[in-house]
């Protein structure tokens, strides 16, 4: 019998181990809560709540409003300072490092309660929580908390079925990003059976767009380069972005960058505030974004990465330049130079 890849392993089994055995839980995401976030955080809630258990969502920045259908049924509360709420566990969804929670980052690391990582972003390091449940491979960290509720036995209703799809549909792209497998298409489907409509979600994550984003984005398109005959794209965001709206979505750019024919790397470079920059990097091939993101301090996955990066705008954006070039010409990956 071929052995079933999605099977608990020992680590996983002592993560399931700690969600059986206590009582309280504060569920916590990154900062800028994305919809793997949102949709981990939820679904994992309404299953915990569902076998008895307290659950609390507690995050540094609140959801984006596009979420507002999971928002209106479980409570997602923001930070505020002070003490955190009584737990027994603090999940810790879709991130591995507690600087990643921005201002809570400090009280947590002094909790004295139990850390529980549920995860599917590598990690480099030695593991510092108490239990973790990671598989790198899988397309979402939702779709973890999916494998984690049939574990415990845990129903699955129509709002957490709704949550999963959102992780779903955000970490693969609407399906259509190479991270999507047999596992994302089947529990997509079971979801489908349990309510969830597919047409709806979409409309509510990707038909509400702000009337100033198509001028936004022209504005930063004006401003994108190609280099090395076309593999590689940049585009950036100065403070007032030409007098536009700010691009705050980097999606709608990346993905219309990403489908250019010999495009391989697309850089958004975005300036928040002055000496201070967010970079959002994408691949369509097997050029490892997350390689480059942490070169500057950030991570993520071989084909999606961010990182936030201190200094000049026009200087971030030249050493980004060089560096992605640089690993270009190495080859695959960006380990040893091409033979």
């Amino acid at each position: 019998m071929t052995p079933d890849p999605t099977a608990p392993d020992e680590e996983q089994e002592r993560a399931l181990s700690v969600l059986r055995s206590e009582r309280s839980f504060l569920l916590v995401g990154h900062v800028r809560p994305d919809g793997d976030v949102i949709g981990a955080q939820g679904a994992l809630a309404r299953g915990l709540q569902a076998l008895g258990k307290e659950v609390r969502i507690l995050n540094a920045d609140p959801p984006p409003a596009v979420f507002d259908y999971l928002t209106r049924e479980l409570p997602y509360a923001v930070y505020g300072g002070g003490p955190l709420p009584a737990h027994d566990v603090v999940v810790l969804l879709d991130f591995n490092e507690l600087s990643r929670t921005g201002s809570m980052a400090a009280p947590l690391a002094s909790a004295g309660s139990k850390k529980l990582v549920i995860d599917h972003h590598p990690y480099e390091g030695r593991p510092w929580w108490d239990a973790c449940y990671v598989d790198v491979r899988a397309a979402a960290t939702g779709l973890l908390v999916r494998r984690i509720l049939r574990a415990l036995g845990a129903p699955l209703d129509r709002v957490g079925a709704m949550a999963v799809f959102t992780s779903l549909v955000t970490d693969t792209g609407w399906f259509r990003y190479s991270n999507t497998d047999a596992e994302t298409l089947s529990l997509a489907g079971e979801l489908v059976s349990l309510g969830v409509e597919p047409a709806t979600l979409f409309g509510a994550l990707y038909q509400r767009r702000p009337v100033g984003e198509p001028r936004a984005l022209g504005a930063v398109l004006a401003r994108l380069e190609y280099f090395a005959g076309g593999r590689l794209a940049i585009a950036h965001q100065p403070l007032g972005n030409g007098g536009e709206a700010p691009l705050e979505d980097a999606d709608p750019l990346l993905d219309l960058v990403r489908g250019v024919g010999p495009v391989e790397v697309v850089l958004y470079l975005r300036e928040v505030e002055p000496g201070v920059c967010k970079l959002s990097a994408r691949s369509k091939t097997e050029f490892d974004v997350n390689r480059l993101a942490r070169r500057f301090g950030g991570g993520g996955h071989v084909k999606a990465a961010g990182a936030t990066l201190h200094g000049p705008l026009g200087a971030l954006r030249e050493q980004l330049l060089q560096a992605t070039l640089e690993q270009l010409e190495r080859g695959a990956g960006g380990g040893e130079p091409a033979r």
